[in-house]
């Protein structure tokens, strides 16, 4: 996915910018940039790659040459930035969270009227610069947001650093979160509220979807107010959000607990224990104990000193081996027992299969698993929360395949919790991962736990529904 930071201070913030910058490490495992402005050295910036590195270890040595009271930090999942720009406009520099599905459509008109795409990686567009580039057909900075809106399909989020402070742009339909810090003589602007304790914000509100600020150290400017919908990703709840971020307000490990503590209490299996997947388990696991009465222990571990996050290597069979080896099962815990093992999602289910198959192994008796979302029936195609390049990556995609000869078949009733499509799917996932029983929750109770409406959120993974309107129906929430 991605995730940024950008600070604007009456004194020096290159301090804040890395920091803060860090706390959305959790969100982005490829590459990561930083950059500032001082009036006296304009712009300075540094991109590095984080497939084989952390960030801190990657920037903490040059830092000394970044200058200024302004700046931003990118976590990216994408491509290689931030993007400095020279422009009609002036000179600006641009982060973005997105995931943009008409990318070389876009690129072929734009080639066509003699603009150029330099910034390529891998041969790929980079499509931070598109967005850069449909931002400087705008007369101002917000019509040319406005043009990016208008015309990707997907979603986009960005912050612009400018000779006048940090313009932040949510995505129209707010499928990815921005949030706004501030403490004495400085704002801040994150994807996540996990950046803001520790340096001395506190949160003051959220972007609004399609919304458009200014920040100086003096202010904030609105040059857009809020659209009236809004589709916030559900998953950020679920997996990829920090366990002490607000969205909306919303505390992601509280939403967990309390999904977790639903499932528990409308549940009837016999167990001597329930644990959790570390991180994005455990919430849920903690919450299922409470709803079920069955106690809590940490029959799974993770190796935090050499193995704090998964790092992505260029190979499936590397990446399932890295998963595996950051989780360590402690078998004094699971011998003889009948374990409820909560986890946040199945995707491919190859490290679940392997962590069920290690619990076998250390002695326990059963293993029950219990998934704080519906199955994943359709692919994403606004957030790029997983590494998957097709839906036949998901197991359900794999096995209704196999039940009816084409993967795209009767997706509704196979979304349907209870349905005969689903009780069939379910049970199949849960034998070819050797489950002794396998239990969704189920999308109302996920909505919730959430306490949004659900017309607010999106869930097209589960149930293929969204909002997919673009702006241009002229509703705003002000």
């Amino acid at each position: 996915m991605g995730g940024f930071f950008g600070t604007i201070s009456t004194t020096d913030c290159v301090n804040d910018l890395f920091y803060g910058t860090d706390y959305n490490s959790h969100l982005g495992t490829k590459r990561a940039g930083l950059v500032t402005f001082d009036k006296e050295r304009g712009f300075t910036r540094s991109i590095h790659s984080l497939e084989r590195d952390y960030f801190r270890s990657r920037f903490e040595d040059e830092l000394d040459t970044f200058h200024g009271c302004q700046g931003l930090g990118v976590i990216s999942d994408t491509d290689p930035q931030p993007i400095i720009v020279n422009s009609h406009l002036g000179r600006y520099a641009v982060v973005t969270v997105a995931k943009i599905n008409n990318l070389r459509e876009i690129a072929d008109e734009l080639l066509a009227q003699r603009m150029h795409l330099s910034e390529m990686s891998a041969n790929n567009i980079n499509q931070t610069e598109l967005v850069a580039l449909l931002i400087n057909m705008g007369n101002t900075f917000q019509d040319g947001i406005n043009r990016v809106y208008q015309r990707i399909k997907g979603s986009c989020s960005m912050l612009i650093l400018t000779e006048d402070g940090i313009i932040a742009a949510r995505d129209f339909l707010g499928r990815t979160p921005i949030v706004i810090g501030q403490k004495e003589g400085a704002f801040a602007v994150s994807s996540e509220t996990t950046s803001f304790p520790n340096l001395g914000y506190k949160p003051l509100r959220d972007v609004g979807p399609g919304e458009i600020v200014r920040l100086r150290a003096s202010g904030i400017e609105v040059l857009q107010a809020a659209y009236k919908h809004c589709q916030i990703c559900s998953f950020l709840w679920v997996y990829y959000g920090f366990p002490a971020s607000c969205y909306e307000g919303i505390n992601t490990e509280e939403v967990r607990e309390k999904n977790g503590k639903m499932m528990g209490e409308k549940d009837n299996v016999e167990a001597d224990l329930v644990c959790g997947i570390p991180d994005s388990g455990v919430g849920m696991a903690l919450g299922y104990s409470h709803g079920s009465k069955i106690p809590y222990k940490r029959a799974v571990l993770k190796y935090t000193p050499t193995w704090p996050r998964s790092f992505t290597p260029g190979n499936q069979s590397r990446r399932d081996l890295v998963a595996k080896m950051k989780l360590i099962p402690n078998g004094a815990l699971l011998k003889d027992q009948r374990v409820v093992f909560c986890d946040d999602s199945i995707v491919r289910g190859t490290q679940l299969r392997d962590n069920v198959k290690e619990f076998f192994e250390n002695g326990a008796k059963e293993v029950h698993v219990r998934i704080s979302c519906p199955p994943l029936v359709y692919g994403c195609p606004f957030i790029g929360f997983t590494s998957s390049k097709s839906d036949l990556e998901l197991i359900t995609r794999r096995i209704i395949k196999d039940f009816e000869g084409d993967d795209k078949a009767k997706l509704d009733q196979y979304a349907t919790s209870d349905s005969p499509e689903y009780k069939r799917m379910v049970d199949e996932i849960a034998r070819r991962l050797g489950l002794s029983s396998l239990k969704f929750a189920k999308i109302e109770d996920l909505i919730a736990s959430i306490g949004l409406p659900k017309s607010h959120v999106c869930t097209h993974c589960f149930d293929g529904s969204s909002y997919d309107q673009q702006q241009g129906d002229g509703e705003f929430f002000g």
